[in-house]
């Protein structure tokens, strides 16, 4: 059975077409990348010339970056993408639980591989009972979560890991958007069978287009995943890149500050053109609205791009890169304001 593959943003071509708007007057809020992205250097030319190296360091850098210990196994792979439908392989047809809404990709991933997926909202995994745990065999957590920026505490992460490890089970935490949020990340527990912790180079370092990423587990399960991805899925000048970036502290403590303002500042923006309570991280504002629709494509009409959710309605706003994008932003809002309130 041919599934279709869940959207994502970034299709700043297809939404140039649809609305006869040319590609380069787009102001693209869709992704939830950081617009001020880890400064590339020009890479040297045995870069492009050599076959990676796996032995080149990256790992024990990884392992540092994410704050793992030294015994942690760590797989390189090309995106938190190659490991999310690389991992459904890996076992037997079982239960899954994901969360929804979230990064669509984990669900359609262990669906595609022949896994029952079940559907867990927020509230049934925030809540006191957790003997849902029972009923499943793998439980992919995203933390932060991607929309909606709800988070688990690492405790209970970590009780829920143990409650499923005792049946074989696994916990799978995607950690996408965890950078400047140490607290939030299970890095330093990494290294046990059963608990697997996808980490990604492309939103807080906005390096998307490198597709660097790694995964954090114990010895046993990342044989098996290298097996399955095979040698070299990570490219030189991406792990060249990759090194260099996680090694840069400075830029990354500033960097985690400057988002933190700029996705404080997005949040008062959007409440003072009536979308009050918004969630996210230090990427992105998530807003339930009703008419979510309306206002996606009344933005759309400002050349300015956002994803769409529909179960519930609501919107993701990613942070603008410049005063004049912000101001871009605000004008666009206040003129969708005024086309709703006149309807």
């Amino acid at each position: 059975m041919t599934m279709t593959p869940p959207e994502h943003g970034g299709r700043l071509n297809a939404a140039a077409k649809r609305c006869g708007i040319p590609r380069d007057q787009w102001l693209d809020l869709s992704t939830g990348i950081n617009p001020h992205g880890w400064p590339v250097p020009d890479l040297p030319p045995e870069v492009w010339q050599r076959l990676p190296e796996p032995d080149d360091g990256l790992e024990t850098l990884v392992r540092q970056w994410a704050g793992a210990p030294a015994d942690a196994a760590c797989v390189p792979v090309a995106g938190s993408q190659e490991a999310i439908m690389a991992l459904p392989r890996l076992r037997p047809s079982c239960r899954v639980g994901v969360p929804s809404p979230g990064y669509r990709e984990h669900g359609h991933s262990w669906s595609c591989a022949g896994h029952q997926v079940v559907s867990l909202d927020w509230t049934q995994v925030a809540g006191e009972d957790e003997s849902w745990l029972d009923d499943l065999d793998v439980l992919v957590c995203i933390n932060p979560n991607n929309p909606t920026g709800e988070t688990v505490e690492p405790e209970r992460l970590l009780r829920w890991h143990q409650r499923l490890q005792r049946r074989g089970g696994w916990l799978i935490v995607d950690e996408a958007f965890v950078d400047g949020c140490p607290e939030l990340s299970l890095g330093s527990a990494t290294g046990r069978e059963g608990l697997v912790v996808l980490r990604s180079l492309g939103k807080f370092f906005g390096l998307a287009g490198v597709r660097a990423g790694a995964v954090l587990t114990g010895p046993e399960l990342a044989e098996r995943l290298r097996s399955t991805i095979g040698p070299w899925t990570v490219s030189g000048p991406a792990r060249y890149v990759m090194r260099l970036a996680m090694a840069d502290e400075r830029w990354q403590a500033s960097t985690a500050e400057r988002l933190l303002a700029d996705s404080q500042r997005l949040g008062r923006l959007l409440a003072s053109y009536g979308l009050h309570g918004s969630s996210g991280t230090r990427l992105f504002r998530y807003v339930e609205h009703p008419r979510s629709a309306e206002l996606t494509d009344g933005l759309a009409r400002h050349g300015i791009l956002v994803r769409r959710f529909d179960h519930p309605p609501a919107l993701r706003f990613g942070l603008p890169g410049s005063e004049a994008e912000w101001e871009r932003l605000s004008q666009a809002l206040a003129a969708c304001r005024m086309s709703l309130t006149n309807r």
